[in-house]
């Protein structure tokens, strides 16, 4: 890694909490970077801004009370089983990219020849980095047993290391680990960024791929009167991924605990993700629709 002649960033899940033993959340970014990595880059701060978008996508998709839409875009299982079970639901799901691909995307543009590491509990995500509409954004996958080992391996001593936590992401970002976080997440800035509008976020759930595929089901078969339907692939949602490296309900508490203790409530509250679209050219929320070449994607 120190003989990297690009600069490489570990780009970090949401569900990173308390994953690592004896090393606290806040000591993980000079982890990272005395093994050479130039940087580490929350995953949740593009939770942030992938929430605005579909929370606008909401907006413009749920105009009557018989209207609905699918997410989540974070979930490859999810997405797939949408693609292989129920192809003609596909409109139904906003076009957009993963927290994970918007990262990449958006780290390599702001940093030409950047090279991405993926650091999470899920093993799709290797899958879904090959993705030839998507093979641009992230360069390597990594999962949290994977780095743990790396960590074991460079005989790292906690007792050296400072701690770097930075308060990037929203409370809304940081939820999207656990299953319901997303409907949570575009619920609570929906009603942040449009309070008038009548029809509200009603939403179900479903986690596990039976589970997900019951959602699938019912929904064809007329039994849900929800509009938003979240889908992920593993029991509990990302934190129950299968190199998760805590227990599924202590990493979920620890993700809430993050996301609660968040400056901000909700991404348009975030000067964070204010300032990065404005570098990325992104001058009002509402150009999240129209953007084509960083967080959306053709389903």
């Amino acid at each position: 890694m120190h003989e990297a002649t690009a600069p490489v960033f570990a780009v970090v899940a949401p569900a990173f909490l308390s994953q690592f033993k004896d090393i606290e959340d806040g000591q993980l970014r000079t982890i990272f970077k005395r093994l050479g990595f130039s940087g580490m880059v929350e995953v949740s701060l593009f939770a942030d801004i992938l929430t605005l978008k579909e929370a606008l996508e909401f907006d413009l998709m749920i105009q009557t009370e018989k209207d609905y839409m699918l997410t989540s875009c974070c979930c490859p299982v999810w997405i797939q089983m949408i693609r292989k079970l129920h192809p003609e639901l596909l409109k139904k799901v906003p076009g957009s990219v993963s927290p994970m691909v918007a990262c990449g995307r958006v780290v390599k543009r702001l940093v030409p020849g950047a090279i991405t590491v993926f650091v999470g509990p899920c093993l799709a995500k290797k899958a879904e980095a090959r993705e030839a509409d998507v093979a641009d954004a992230i360069d390597h996958v990594l999962t949290f047993k994977e780095v743990a080992d790396l960590f074991e391996a460079a005989r790292i001593d906690p007792a050296d290391i400072p701690t770097d936590l930075r308060e990037h992401s929203s409370f809304a970002g940081r939820i999207y680990a656990v299953s319901k976080g997303v409907s949570e997440a575009v619920a609570v800035t929906l009603d942040r960024i449009r309070p008038d509008k009548p029809i509200k976020v009603k939403a179900v759930q479903a986690d596990g791929v039976p589970e997900c595929k019951r959602l699938l089901d019912d929904l064809e078969q007329g039994k849900t009167t929800a509009n938003f339907l979240e889908g992920m692939g593993c029991a509990g949602g990302c934190v129950g991924g299968p190199r998760s490296l805590i227990d599924r309900a202590v990493a979920t508490a620890k993700v809430r605990d993050y996301a609660v203790q968040a400056l901000y409530p909700t991404p348009i509250d975030n000067p964070y993700v204010v300032e990065l679209l404005q570098r990325l050219g992104i001058r009002t929320i509402e150009e999240l629709l129209e953007d084509q070449e960083v967080f959306a994607r053709h389903l």
